[in-house]
């Protein structure tokens, strides 16, 4: 049986207990829940901002919704530079397992070495770090096979150029942001790059979304660029321009072909070139838009704007005779010379044969102000106006601070720098009707007007004094091209090496037009250092100005003048320089 107890009977019990205890006590665990509610009302309604953006740094991600940038068309529509989603690889390196074999496996596909693999997954944050990005899709997917606990993708956008090193230079390329860095992908980065998006979700450790938490912004893709070159033209000048260069084993080259009608640059080409997609080891020799960003003395392609100056002021006629002889002229201390004594010559000859001494008779009966004006008309000295990172201005001292001797060889291309792009836009004139189309990189609709330099007829005189140019007795023979007449004017320069010029290093240069009754393109060629016996503009450029330009009318569907194939005389006459 259960013993029964007399709690009662308990001293302790028995005793009386204090009221102010058990008020105590009560009011003790009343201020209690007083406080713990006074804080969450703090916490949740009061202070809640802190809490809250602490709660949204741990598990709360703002996600980029990238933009798609926009292409990079030609004239044609033809894609130069598109997007394409490819995955890109991240990792949570502590929740990745540390075997060997699966690890291997991982650096394999990643194209890395372990040794890099397993810095990454140690020495970076240990929540989050990139291991590749931009990867192939067939990588990716031979990634996701693996399995791998704590490795993850995330589709990017991906540059793809499929004109590769042809139009290298005209495109350029851009970083794994997507952002441009050279040629039009830099010019045009705003408009091609569009606006990104945003999305705010909330992750779990794991990197999945379980909760958006607002409505996402949706991304603004760029906008398509579309220039006015044109693809076929600018793989055939590419392709001929590197052919020249090796087999002249030249230093570098490069080529214009600009629209004379509208101004449309339809072919810009260096050599060497790079692939904008495969950027390893690239050297600034390669990334160099030579055409734009390298200036040089051009030599005797200078002539035909002293001569058309002349021909517009009246001082000479395309008859008018000019005493060469002995083939020597001395100005002050400097003696100027001819390769070969010509005796008279008519101011045509003076061009058809690169007659130094005539040229520099015909200049020193002019101010140096009106040379000087004529140049700046003309573009040299000043930046050329397209949208192009780089594009340099070249040289053109004040007219103020010539000394006779300057004025002279400057007259046939030596004391001045140009770029071979001002030196093709300045031969413009005289495939118009004496006056400068602006230039334009991207497509035009309409013929573009222009500012006059010289008269209608000075124009048309000039432009067939460099038709003798090519003809026979002319210093460019080979610049004839099946099917279309042509004129143009050769130049060879000394290069400059510290404060003098070095002896055996030159520039080779062709600058000309097609069809030279109606002319519709200007060409510019620079060939620089050729270095395998030949190297004047009439041997190494000539031949490159003729194969460009009867590729490239036949592209624009511009129809052959000439009926009779050309018969080519392979042993030019030696120019003046």
């Amino acid at each position: 049986m259960s013993r029964s107890i007399a709690y009662t009977s308990s001293p302790l019990l028995a005793s009386p207990t204090p009221v102010w205890r058990s008020k105590f006590i009560v009011a003790v665990i009343a201020l209690s829940f007083a406080g713990l509610v006074a804080r969450a009302v703090y916490i949740q309604i009061i202070e809640n901002e802190f809490f809250i953006k602490q709660g949204e740094v741990r598990f709360a991600r703002t996600l980029a919704l990238p933009a798609s940038r926009g292409r990079i068309l030609d004239r044609n529509g033809i894609v130069l530079a598109s997007s394409i989603p490819v995955p890109s690889i991240w990792a949570i390196p502590e929740d990745v397992p540390r075997a060997p074999e699966g690890l291997k496996k991982l650096a394999r596909l990643l194209d890395m070495p372990l040794a890099e693999l397993n810095k990454k997954l140690e020495d970076e944050d240990k929540t989050f770090v990139w291991l590749k990005r931009q990867v192939d899709e067939s990588v990716g997917n031979a990634i996701a096979a693996l399995g791998l606990k704590g490795i993850y993708q995330r589709k990017e956008y991906k540059r793809q150029y499929p004109e590769g090193e042809a139009a290298a230079h005209v495109v350029g390329f851009t970083n794994v942001e997507d952002q441009g860095q050279e040629g039009m992908e830099l010019a045009f980065n705003k408009e091609l790059g569009g606006r990104n998006g945003s999305r705010r979700v909330i992750k779990d450790r794991m990197g999945r979304v379980v909760e958006d938490l607002r409505e996402q912004i949706a991304p603004v893709d760029g906008r398509d660029l579309q220039l006015s070159i044109d693809s076929k033209v600018q793989f055939f000048a590419y392709q001929t321009l590197k052919e020249a260069v090796l087999k002249h084993k030249a230093k570098a080259g490069g080529v214009v072909v600009l629209d004379v009608q509208t101004g449309e640059v339809l072919a810009l080409a260096n050599y060497p070139s790079y692939v904008p997609g495969k950027r390893q080891n690239l050297s600034g020799e390669q990334l160099r838009n030579r055409t734009l960003t390298d200036s040089f003395e051009p030599g005797s392609t200078m002539k035909p704007f002293v001569i058309g100056l002349a021909l517009n002021t009246g001082r000479v006629t395309p008859e008018t005779q000019i005493q060469t002889a002995p083939g020597r002229l001395t100005i002050g201390s400097a003696t100027i010379s001819d390769s070969h004594a010509h005796g008279i010559l008519t101011v045509n000859e003076v061009i058809q044969k690169s007659s130094n001494i005539g040229t520099v008779k015909i200049a020193m009966q002019m101010p140096p102000r009106e040379m000087w004006d004529m140049y700046s008309s003309v573009g040299f000295g000043q930046k050329p106006q397209v949208p192009f990172p780089g594009a340099v201005s070249g040289r053109l001292r004040p007219y103020k601070s010539w000394r006779p001797i300057e004025q002279a060889t400057m007259s046939y291309g030596y004391g001045l720098s140009v770029s071979l792009m001002q030196l093709a836009h300045a031969y413009t004139i005289f495939g118009r009707e004496g006056d400068l189309v602006p230039l334009s990189m991207l497509k035009v609709s309409a013929p573009a007007s222009g500012q006059p330099v010289f008269q209608s007829k000075v124009a048309h005189d000039v432009r067939n004094m460099l038709h003798l140019v090519t003809g026979p007795g002319g210093t460019a023979q080979k610049a004839q091209t099946i099917g279309y007449s042509v004129g143009g004017k050769t130049g060879t320069a000394n290069k400059q090496e510290g404060r003098g010029y070095a002896a055996k290093k030159y520039r080779g240069v062709f600058a000309g037009l097609a069809p030279i009754d109606a002319p519709r393109i200007s060409v510019a060629v620079m060939i620089d250092e050729p270095t395998n016996g030949q190297y004047f503009g009439g041997d190494v450029a000539a031949p490159v100005f003729s194969q460009t330009v009867q590729q490239t009318l036949r592209v624009l569907g511009v129809a052959p003048d000439l009926s009779v194939v050309p018969q080519v005389i392979t042993d030019a006459v030696e120019e003046s320089f």
